[in-house]
């Protein structure tokens, strides 16, 4: 229950931010303000300012109190893994426009040898093999092809594939994919990234190919995803120890 509501706070205090609640001053109010308001306790809202913290979203000032990061409002990326999880879903956030998915191809696979090293699978292992098209209204921006195993997931199906998988996991099975290695780099356009993503023959499109784990360390997805270039805004937070 502390883990929900700690992440509910997060979400309520970043959709505030946004909206401008506190623009005035850029300021939040003290931890005893924000207990009272959530109805919660202060360690619960020390924890969700911590996670904020840590994400450059917030900062805190010594003595002043905790402020917002006027460069997290100005940069607005499309892509930021702020979600409870690592999706797709979670972390593809542009105002106004609403996310949907089109599944290309579920299809049920024999592992190769580079699916079985990065998945920890044994030679006589299966996995999914999904190709989905997201969207952002009805405009294509990210083509996804993802190796699940199937004896992760043995339910998974090509319905549950057209939501988010992640989410599904998290609600339905109570396992968060938590943690992740990935690669983001750019590349020329092919003929598919064309059609599907309707560029024109001279325009890039980005990669970000990876591994994503569940929160209790277990390989679960190998994922390679191809973006739309006006979609590759990303930003990070770096904090030296």
């Amino acid at each position: 229950m502390t883990d929900l509501a700690y992440q509910k706070i997060i979400n309520e205090l970043k959709n505030a931010i946004h909206d401008g609640k506190y623009a005035d001053t850029m300021k939040l109010p003290d931890e005893r303000s924000l207990s009272e308001q959530y109805n919660v306790s202060r360690s619960t809202i020390k924890r969700a300012l911590s996670v904020l913290s840590h994400r450059g979203i917030i900062f805190k000032k010594r003595g002043s109190g905790t402020f917002i990061n006027p460069l997290y409002l100005k940069n607005n990326n499309f892509f930021k893994y702020n979600g409870s999880n690592l999706g797709i879903t979670d972390s593809f956030n542009v105002p106004g426009k609403t996310q949907s998915i089109k599944v290309l191809s579920f299809d049920v696979i024999k592992a190769d040898e580079t699916t079985k090293r990065d998945l920890f699978l044994k030679d006589d292992d299966f996995v999914y093999k999904i190709e989905r098209l997201r969207y952002l209204d009805d405009e294509p921006f990210l083509i996804e092809t993802s190796y699940i195993p199937i004896k992760l997931f043995p339910d998974l199906n090509s319905d549950i594939a057209k939501d988010s998988i992640f989410n599904y996991m998290e609600e339905q099975k109570n396992l968060k994919v938590t943690n992740s290695y990935l690669t983001i780099s750019t590349e020329p356009s092919n003929e598919n990234d064309q059609a599907q993503l309707a560029l024109k023959d001279v325009e890039p499109v980005g990669i970000m190919s990876g591994i994503f784990f569940l929160n209790n360390g277990t390989p679960f997805e190998i994922s390679t995803m191809r973006v739309h270039y006006k979609y590759m805004k990303y930003d990070t937070f770096i904090t030296v120890s």
